[in-house]
This record gives C-alpha cells, structure tokens and sequence, in this order.
C-alpha cells in the first residue's frame, strides 16, 4: 500500500510522542511515581515498552509503502492503549493523585486521536500495484 501523507504524519507524530513518553517514564519513574501516585515499576516498565514500539512505528513511518496490515496493527494497539489506560483508573490496582489522573487520561486521548488519524489515512492511502483490494477492504468471505 502507497501510504497517504496524512497517516504518514500520523505515524511520524505517533512515534515522536511516543519515544518521548516513553523516554520520560524509563528514565524519571521515580520522580514521575511520586508526582503522579502511579507505581514506579509501572511507569519505569510502560516506558521501556514504548521506546522499541516507537521504533517500529517510527520505521513504518520513513517508508513510502507498507502492508495495511502493519497499519492496521498500530491502529488496534494504540486503541488498545487508551482502553486499557483509562480502564487501569477503575480497577483500584493503582492510586492516582489528579495529576496523576489527569496525565492517565490525557495520554489516553491523545494516543485514541493518533489511532483515529492513522484510521482516516490509512482510508486515504492507495493500494500498491499488483494489490488485490484497497488498503482494508473485507472480502465477504473474510
């Protein structure tokens, strides 16, 4: 698939939010844990995941093709980022100051928005030649 310009953006922006999250939680766990009531091995951990997942979408993000798949897989884990996100406020695992619930709840949207912009460019982007059906298309056999 010929990436549209828009999810390329989308995950550029993505992968830049990302390693810089990522990077912050990795390095500054244990200050963030007290300004934000969340457990350091939590935010030290969520930070180290993040930083090779911003690698590959950055990766994705310098091509000019890729397989829908691939985008489609960055789609439903960034979705499933936001979900799980807000869904760890209403579990009682965590205590989270309000900044703390504030960082959680923002992080949750913007990585929802990255997810609803990659969404519409993938919408936006062609297939590459020799491709057998737009970018997602579902056969009815599927």
């Amino acid at each position: 698939m010929v990436m549209s310009r828009l999810l390329t953006f989308a995950l550029v922006a993505d992968a830049a939010v990302t390693a810089a999250a990522g990077l912050l939680m990795a390095v500054f766990a244990a200050s963030l844990s007290s300004l934000l009531g969340l457990p350091g091995p939590l935010l030290q951990s969520a930070g180290f995941v993040l930083l090779p997942y911003a690698a590959g979408v950055g990766y994705l993000g310098s091509r000019a093709r890729v397989p829908a798949a691939a985008i489609w897989a960055v789609i439903v884990l960034n979705v499933l980022w936001a979900v799980d996100s807000v869904a760890l406020l209403f579990t009682g695992w965590i205590a989270p100051t309000g900044l703390g619930m504030t960082f959680v709840i923002f992080q949750a949207i913007v990585v929802a928005a990255l997810a609803e912009l990659q969404y519409f460019g993938l919408r936006q982007s062609h297939p590459a030649r020799g491709d057998q059906k737009p970018y997602g298309a579902v056969s009815a056999s599927s």
